[in-house]
């Protein structure tokens, strides 16, 4: 086992049992302070990532993304969408009159954007779906499936892969990594469905877990296209083995948001 490889096992080996204790006994409020604190460092990764140079710019999109997310992750909180309206209202309006050149200040504007969209507004919906009734239960069951199915494709990409995915984007993803990901999930989903979902039917998990690991690579591509850009191998060093946060978790981010709504509109 080469020293990678057993930096991750060893993160997942103390990991896993903390988020699975955190989840299933924790309580609402500690579950949306640990999902406020990993958003914020999320968020740090982001901003430090793509204005490495930029003080002032890294600061205002990690104070924007806390903002926001407030909006999501405090239980009973009313409305949402007006902490969505009113930040990137904000946004809007700090960086219009920032000074300096306009050309660039727009295109910085963009990279605030989906910093602040993507993990001060997306990346919280993990707790919207712990507040929903079964919530623990689906958060679970998106867990096994999406993590499953990460664990399955590194694996089998390593072993087998040969066809690249989409070296554009991401050079170490393979077709065979992609298919065994697939594969596992659906397994995983469909095995611990019938546990933690009893009343939901063996079709629809199956459908579920599907959707939710193509929706996981998805994810995980979007935060590749974003470190290609920026000439970045990982987003941080907070997790060894796996680099940082948003490495281990940009394949939860996409789920996450589906099962939120999926649950809270068909599943009441």
């Amino acid at each position: 086992m080469n020293a990678q490889l057993r930096s991750r096992v060893i993160t997942a080996a103390l990991g896993i049992p903390l988020l699975i204790g955190i989840i299933g006994w924790g309580g609402a409020g500690l579950f949306s302070l640990l999902v406020f604190l990993l958003t914020a460092i999320a968020l740090g990764e982001y901003f430090f990532l793509v204005f490495r140079d930029l003080k002032k710019e890294r600061i205002l999109g990690i104070v924007l993304g806390i903002l926001l997310s407030l909006g999501i992750v405090i239980p009973g909180y009313p409305a949402p969408g007006l902490s969505l309206s009113l930040v990137v209202l904000l946004g809007f309006s700090a960086y219009l009159f920032s000074g300096g050149d306009l050309e660039k200040g727009y295109r910085h504007l963009g990279w605030t954007l989906v910093g602040v969209l993507y993990l001060g507004y997306l990346f919280p919906h993990v707790a919207l779906l712990y507040q929903l009734r079964e919530g623990r239960a689906w958060l679970f069951f998106l867990l096994l499936v999406i993590m499953t199915g990460d664990t399955a494709g590194y694996f089998a990409g390593r072993r087998w892969g040969k066809t690249k995915l989409y070296p554009e984007v991401s050079p170490g993803k393979t077709v065979e990594g992609a298919v065994a990901s697939l594969g596992a999930s659906v397994l995983a989903g469909v095995i611990g469905g019938g546990f933690l979902l009893p009343a939901v039917s063996r079709a629809e998990i199956l459908l579920l877990s599907l959707l939710l690991s193509a929706l996981g690579q998805a994810g995980d591509l979007f935060e590749s296209w974003i470190k290609r850009v920026f000439s970045v191998k990982d987003s941080g060093s907070l997790l060894p083995g796996h680099g940082g946060l948003l490495d281990r978790t940009d394949s939860l981010i996409f789920p996450v948001v589906f099962t939120a709504y999926y649950v809270r509109f068909l599943h009441p």
